[in-house]
C-alpha cells in the first residue's frame, strides 16, 4: 500500500502540475500574449475561458478513460492519461504568441488545453480507484487520500517554478520566454511518473469481476444517472472555492490591488502546503466518523467563510490574505480528503471507473470552469472589495450542501470480533 500510494500521489502531482501551471500562466501572462486586441480585463477573461476549456474536456476524458478502466483495467488508464497530459503541456510551451502567428495562436492554445483536460479527466479515476480498491476497508479513506495530496504537490511545484522565474527574470524576460519553461519541464516529470507507475499491479477488485460492462457509460446513465448528477452538484463547491483562491485571486490581487506576483504566489502556496499536509488527517476522521458528515461540515464551512475571505483578500495585506485563503482551503479539504473513498464506494465495481470519474469531473465543469470568469466579471463591476464574489461562492456551497444531504453514507461498518466459545 505504501508503494502504491506513493506512485499514485506522484502521478496525480505531475498531472495536476500540468493543469495548474496553465492556470497560473492564464492569470499572469496569457491574456496579453494570446489576446492582445482585448482590453486588460477582457484579455484576462479570454485567458480564463481557455482555462475553462480544460474543465469541459475532463468529463469527456472520464468517459473515454473510464470505458478503458472498466473494460481493460485501472492500470492502463494511469499510463495513457499521463502520456496525453504531459505531451500536450509541453506543446503549450512551444505555441508562438499572437504577434507571431496571429489567430492560430489562441486556437492552438485552446486545442492543447482541451487535450490537457482530456488526460486529467482519466487520471483521477485511474489513480484513485487503483488505490481505493487495494486498500483495507477500515483505512480506505486514509490510503485513498494520498492521490488527493497530489494536487497540492502539483500546485506548489507549478507555482514554485513560476515564482522562482518571476523573481529571477525581468518582467519582459518572463513574458517573452520565462513562462514557457514550466511547460517544458512537464516532459521530464511525465517520464518520471511513467517510471514510477511501471511496476504497479492491477486492482484486485477489477480482477475479480466476471461480468464486465459492455458499454459502461450507458449503464451509468441508465442505472446511476441521479447519482452522477448529485455527486457533480456536491463537488461543485469544492472546485469553485479552490479555483477562486488559487487562480482568480492571483489575477485580482495583482491587477486590481497592485500586490506583487511574488507576494501573492507565496500566500497561496503557503496555504496550499498546509492543506496538503492536513489531507491525511481529515481522511482519518472520515474513516472514524464517516464520509458524509465530513462533506457536510466542509460545505457548511465554505458557505460561512466566503464573505470573510473576500474581505480579507481585499485588504491587500499578505498575512490577512493568507488567512483568508487558508480558511477556504481548510473547509475545502474537509470535503475533498474523503472524496477519493466516497465516490468509488457509491458506484458498483463494474462501472465504477466511469461513474465516479464522470461525477467528479462534471463537478469541475459546474464549479471550476466558470468560477474564475464569473469572479473576474463580478470584481470588475465592483469597487475595491469584490463583494459580489462572496455570495456567488456561498450560493454554490449551499447547492453542494443540499446535494451531499441527499447522498447516503458509505463508510464500511466494522465487523465485530467473535468471542471463542469455551467449554
Amino acid at each position: 500500500m505504501s508503494r502504491l500510494a506513493a506512485a499514485s500521489l506522484a502521478g496525480t502531482a505531475i498531472e495536476f502540475y500540468d493543469f495548474f501551471v496553465y492556470g497560473t500562466a492564464a492569470a499572469l501572462v496569457l491574456g496579453p500574449l494570446f489576446f492582445p486586441t482585448f482590453s486588460p480585463v477582457a484579455g484576462t477573461l479570454a485567458a480564463f475561458a481557455s482555462f475553462g476549456v480544460g474543465f469541459v474536456a475532463r468529463p469527456l476524458g472520464s468517459v473515454l478513460f473510464g470505458h478503458l478502466g472498466d473494460r481493460r483495467g485501472r492500470r492502463p488508464v494511469l499510463v495513457l492519461s499521463l502520456l496525453l497530459t504531459g505531451a500536450s503541456t509541453v506543446a503549450v510551451g512551444c505555441v508562438p504568441s499572437y504577434g507571431a502567428i496571429g489567430v492560430a495562436a489562441p486556437v492552438l492554445l485552446l486545442v492543447l488545453r482541451f487535450l490537457q483536460g482530456l488526460g486529467l479527466g482519466g487520471e483521477w479515476g485511474g489513480a484513485v480507484l487503483l488505490t481505493a480498491e487495494h486498500a483495507p476497508p477500515a483505512r480506505r479513506a486514509l490510503w485513498s487520500s494520498f492521490p488527493q495530496v497530489g494536487p497540492a504537490v502539483g500546485f506548489v511545484l507549478a507555482n514554485g517554478v513560476m515564482l522562482a522565474l518571476s523573481a529571477a527574470l525581468s518582467e519582459a524576460q518572463f513574458a517573452h520566454w520565462g513562462w514557457r519553461m514550466p511547460f517544458w519541464a512537464a516532459g521530464a516529470l511525465a517520464l518520471a511518473g511513467l517510471w514510477l507507475r511501471s511496476s504497479l499491479t492491477e486492482s484486485p477488485r477489477f480482477l475479480e469481476l466476471d461480468d464486465l460492462a459492455r458499454v459502461p457509460l450507458a449503464e451509468v446513465v441508465r442505472h446511476h444517472g441521479r447519482l452522477v448528477l448529485l455527486t457533480a452538484g456536491a463537488l461543485a463547491a469544492g472546485y469553485a472555492v479552490f479555483y477562486a483562491v488559487t487562480t482568480w485571486s492571483l489575477s485580482y490581487a495583482t491587477e486590481r490591488l497592485g500586490v506583487s506576483c511574488t507576494v501573492m504566489l507565496t500566500c497561496v502556496m503557503a496555504a496550499v502546503v498546509v492543506k496538503g499536509a492536513l489531507t491525511p488527517l481529515m481522511a482519518l476522521l472520515g474513516d472514524r466518523f464517516g464520509r458524509r458528515p465530513m462533506c457536510l461540515a466542509g460545505c457548511a464551512g465554505c458557505a460561512l467563510w466566503m464573505l470573510p475571505m473576500v474581505a480579507l483578500l481585499a485588504t491587500g495585506e499578505p498575512l490577512l490574505m493568507f488567512l483568508g485563503i487558508l480558511g477556504a482551503l481548510l473547509a475545502f479539504i474537509t470535503m475533498f480528503a474523503v472524496i477519493a473513498a466516497y465516490l468509488p464506494e457509491l458506484y458498483e465495481a463494474r462501472v465504477r471507473c466511469t461513474g465516479a470519474a464522470v461525477g467528479y469531473n462534471l463537478g469541475g465543469v459546474l464549479g471550476g470552469a466558470l468560477t474564475p470568469i464569473v469572479a473576474t466579471t463580478l470584481a470588475a463591476h465592483g469597487g475595491r472589495v469584490p463583494w459580489g464574489v462572496g455570495p456567488y461562492l456561498t450560493g454554490i456551497s449551499l447547492l453542494s450542501l443540499g446535494c451531499f444531504a441527499l447522498l447516503p453514507e458509505t463508510r464500511p461498518v466494522p465487523v465485530p470480533a467473535v468471542e471463542p466459545v469455551t467449554g
